[in-house]
């Protein structure tokens, strides 16, 4: 499960053009956000956000920001650098939403080859969105074969449910099928984003650390956790073992994750 967090207001860093007023997050919060910027480029992780036009890349990247409307939003541009706590441990992140800002080959060619991780974006009440997903996962796939990337496919827009053309169902199965992880999301509520960036976070680390501080870091978020989900997670793995059918279920569960590979 995915630890919730708070974000405070951070300064801009590079390639950022505003600095974000106070977000309250509505998830509750533990955790804070200090000021952008870094030693090097190598601590910072570059997250890009992919997708169809419309399905919410924009509002997602701008609640992170804390820039969400008025001239503050137009003024800070496309690319969003913040620092976060997540597990006790302060993480930088410089998102991009400069999917759509060029019409040219470069700058989807340029996305694809540059990202720490991928964020791969579909509104749950667009069926052809969802499709164009599958599609970028594909060409992911291509462009970063020998990478281990994290991709996290994300369905926005949740709180739409009377225009759900995407059941929860079908997203998870998609994420399941093309090995990544994958998060509802509603940036109209706030819903999720939180745990989305978070999570990010946690996947990247996963890769990168030794095996050591993602365990200790693994330990920590366990004694969080209640007895009741211990034992559901426990006995998961035991029925899962004894047939196919379940094994999928539990693979599918599991992509809910954002916090294991």
């Amino acid at each position: 499960a995915l630890a919730p967090g708070s974000l405070a207001a951070a300064g801009p860093g590079p390639g950022t053009g505003a600095q974000g007023a106070t977000l309250e997050w509505h998830e509750g919060s533990s955790e804070s956000l200090s000021s952008g910027g870094s030693d090097s480029d190598e601590s910072v992780y570059k997250v890009l956000l992919l997708g169809a036009p419309g399905v919410g890349k924009s509002a997602l990247a701008r609640i992170f920001g804390g820039v969400e409307d008025g001239p503050e939003a137009e003024a800070a541009g496309h690319t969003y650098d913040r620092s976060i706590i997540v597990d006790g441990e302060e993480a930088s992140l410089m998102v991009y939403d400069i999917w759509e800002q060029d019409s040219g080959r470069w700058l989807p060619g340029h996305c694809m080859a540059m990202g720490d991780a991928y964020v791969i974006v579909y509104s749950v009440t667009d069926k052809e969105s969802f499709e164009k997903a599958s599609e970028l996962r594909v060409q992911l796939r291509r462009a970063r074969q020998t990478d281990d990337v994290p991709i996290i496919l994300v369905g926005n827009k949740s709180d739409l449910v009377r225009s759900r053309e995407v059941s929860l169902d079908e997203g998870r199965a998609c994420a399941v099928v093309f090995d990544c992880k994958f998060i509802e999301t509603s940036a109209a509520l706030h819903h999720n984003v939180q745990a989305l960036f978070e999570g990010v976070v946690r996947q990247i680390r996963l890769r990168r650390d030794s095996k050591e501080a993602n365990a200790r870091r693994q330990a920590g978020t366990r004694r969080r956790e209640s007895l009741g989900k211990k034992a559901k997670r426990f006995l998961g793995r035991i029925v899962a073992r004894n047939s196919r059918k379940m094994a999928f279920r539990a693979k599918s569960k599991s992509c809910h994750d954002l916090s294991v590979l």
